[in-house]
């Protein structure tokens, strides 16, 4: 094995040391909880290595090309990274030296960031209707689960019940999050309207239930109205209710904490960040100024506080001892780079729209998905799921009686420019050949016409 003169602990004898001092016999232990099947064999499929930087330079450049954008092309891409419209100044603001280059957002000296954090806390509080936001953590997945988290310290319990229309992706992060200590149960849903089973999940909630969480909107875009009943269904059982819910929603939907969710959590990807190659995720966690609430936060709070100075103001960490950064592995939780840039970028946005662009928004998404639902429904063979219930951007459309499948006519649409959706065959297969399909603010008429019109002509026998 060569030691390289620019990689650490690359001499064998170092690594059998330190092999030696973790009780691992080699590098190949560390990995044996990761499944076979994820893990690459042999040797990776590289180039051979070029000789100029511009030879290098000209292949990534032909890979990156390979790309079409959902800004190159009529998307109705969701399922979790949403194509909504990115004011400049968010750009502008997020590239500023001060906020982009300060590792877990931590300069030496503050340039107004503990401030920034302190606004973006604020307006997500009064959207949520919530006293205390932290600073965000990496995304709304890693929020739900530190939320459940959160519940099984508070109430000792072990079990959390989730609703099943919720992500693969998702239910697994958190799964795996709570796992040795806690375990999840799905609650299944009604067929009919795409939310929750209130009689399953009474059935379901015992002494062990630490916490119950639903979505809304979930993951298929129904917007749980019953959500008042399964809060008071957790209250009464004694467990905690926790919300998942993405804010960009909450111009025309009432907060979950109206409803009495004691958490809530999500991702912040739609206020403001792009879609990139995944999004830029962070997540929120919400919660009433209760000291048994707060205290089990695990990232960061910042705070306003006067000065020695008459009228002057400062900001800056709160209850900063029950975090990771401050006492280390006794921490609630372990806490490392957060995803603070993004709360700066949200806190833009959210300043930049208000209360009345928030509605403005709310109410356009609205809107136009029931039109894009209501066109597709009418066309024959194709059939829209949960079509009595409120959506909010996006809906399921079944494409079983077409005799194609969802790849097969994703693949016509493309051709044509147009990204079809998520396609959910394999993730929900008790929906058959059906698709996640999803409609913001950028959706035009235009668009959702356009989709209407080529999946008439390629489904059309």
């Amino acid at each position: 094995m060569t030691v390289h003169p620019y990689i650490p602990n690359s001499d064998p004898e170092v690594r059998a040391r330190m092999l030696r001092a973790i009780g691992a016999e080699s590098i190949e232990d560390l990995y044996e909880s990761i499944p076979e099947g994820l893990r690459v064999e042999g040797l990776l499929n590289l180039p051979e290595p070029f000789v100029a930087e511009a030879d290098l330079v000209r292949h990534v450049e032909g890979l990156l090309n390979r790309n079409v954008s959902t800004r190159d092309a009529v998307s109705f891409l969701g399922a979790g990274c949403y194509a909504h419209h990115v004011p400049a100044v968010c750009d502008e603001v997020n590239g500023r030296s001060e906020f982009l280059t300060a590792y877990a957002g931590e300069p030496y000296e503050d340039h107004g960031r503990f401030q920034a954090l302190f606004e973006y806390a604020s307006m997500m509080g009064e959207l949520l209707e919530m006293d205390v936001v932290n600073v965000p953590v990496y995304d709304g997945y890693q929020a739900a689960a530190t939320a459940l988290r959160m519940a099984g310290r508070i109430t000792g319990r072990f079990t959390v019940l989730i609703a099943a229309s919720i992500a693969a992706d998702k239910r697994s992060k958190i799964v795996d999050y709570l796992k040795p200590d806690m375990g999840v149960r799905l609650v299944p849903s009604h067929a009919e309207s795409g939310t929750v089973d209130l009689a399953a999940l009474r059935e379901a909630l015992n002494e062990d239930v630490a916490a119950v969480l639903i979505e809304s909107p979930n993951y298929f875009g129904v917007v749980e109205v019953d959500i008042a009943h399964v809060a008071e269904h957790a209250h009464q059982n004694g467990s905690l209710f926790v919300v998942s819910a993405d804010p960009i929603s909450l111009g025309v939907l009432a907060p979950p904490a109206t409803h009495g969710g004691d958490i809530v959590c999500g991702d912040i990807q739609s206020l403001g960040m792009h879609q990139y190659f995944g999004g830029g995720h962070a997540g929120y966690i919400a919660v009433r100024d209760e000291e048994y609430l707060v205290e089990q936060l695990p990232s960061r709070l910042f705070g306003i506080a006067p000065t020695s100075v008459s009228g002057e103001y400062g900001f800056g960490d709160v209850a900063y001892e029950r975090t990771s950064f401050a006492v280390r592995e006794h921490g609630k939780e372990w806490v490392g780079t957060a995803a603070a840039l993004w709360g700066i970028t949200a806190g833009v946005y959210l300043a930049l729209m208000g209360p009345q662009g928030m509605t403005e928004i709310g109410e356009t998404i609205v809107a136009r998905t029931r039109y894009a639902m209501k066109r597709l429904s009418a066309l024959p063979r194709l059939r829209v799921h949960h079509l009595g219930s409120l959506h909010f951007r996006e809906f399921v459309l079944d494409v079983n009686d077409t005799g194609l499948t969802v790849a097969e006519i994703d693949e016509a649409l493309r051709s044509e420019g147009v990204f079809l959706g998520k396609d959910l065959s394999t993730e929900f297969p008790e929906f058959g050949q059906s698709v996640l399909v999803c409609v913001t603010e950028l959706t035009t008429k235009a668009n959702i016409d356009l989709l209407v019109m080529l999946l008439e002509k390629v489904t059309k026998v």
